[in-house]
């Protein structure tokens, strides 16, 4: 009996979430979709990010790694590196905790710091600005998911299973500092890849606050905005 409540809790929870979903598509699709449909994004012949994670790691003799949001570690698991760090509140990795709180307590040094954490916009650019901290000299940050293909990948709040959340606006942000080297390489759903080090193509724009940027800016300048670039040139300037 006790066994039978579990299940039936966790499927009322499960067809909550679903109804959510829908009632959120609703609204994106009533009220903010611009009917631009898709941008042609295919990833299905690009590098993994389990790939993509290690060539990098092996390449730069790499020893410390950092992964913010390791859910069912479908790529902390596989990552080989030395030293090796998960920040999760639910699972996986190896620390239990939310990622400000991970920051907030943390003492340690990474080379390569893998966010994946919250898709929102204001998360995202505080687990940038926090990793950036505790990068070192040489390190790099990757992060999932920067490449919506539609409206719908991107809304928040989330509206359906496939979602990059907004992760893309704060890759633009990134772009118009002139302190980091910012690209997305054209890989799973898009994995931003920001350098501790001038930027060598700035992106000219006068936007004062980034969480206004709309999806059809993105949708028309993406190649611009976004700085894509494929793995092979990623690999050049590393």
């Amino acid at each position: 009996m006790v066994m039978l409540n579990f299940f039936k809790k966790k499927y009322i929870r499960l067809q909550g979430s679903r109804n959510v979903l829908k009632l959120n598509y609703f609204i994106e699709k009533k009220f903010r979709d611009k009917n631009l449909g898709d941008i042609g994004f295919n990833f299905s012949n690009k590098p993994t990010r389990q790939f993509l994670v290690q060539e990098i790691i092996n390449a730069k003799k790499y020893e410390a790694y950092l992964e913010i949001g390791t859910f069912h570690d479908e790529l902390f698991q596989q990552v080989k590196c030395k030293k090796k760090v998960g920040v999760d509140p639910v699972s996986g990795g190896t620390i239990r905790k939310t990622s400000d709180e991970f920051f907030k307590d943390n003492r340690d040094t990474f080379d390569c710091i893998f966010i994946d954490g919250l898709h929102h916009y204001s998360q995202v650019k505080k687990d940038i600005q926090n990793s950036l901290k505790i990068l070192k000299p040489n390190g790099i940050i990757l992060l999932h998911d920067c490449l919506p293909n539609n409206h719908f990948e991107q809304a928040v709040p989330r509206c359906q299973i496939t979602w990059n959340g907004d992760v893309w606006k704060a890759i633009v942000e990134c772009r118009v500092k002139e302190n980091i080297d910012t690209y997305t390489c054209y890989a799973d759903f898009g994995i931003g890849v920001i350098f501790n080090r001038r930027n060598r193509n700035i992106l000219n724009l006068n936007i004062k606050d980034f969480y206004k940027l709309k999806f059809e800016e993105y949708f028309y300048n993406h190649k611009e905005y976004m700085n894509i670039i494929e793995f092979e040139d990623l690999k050049k300037i590393i």
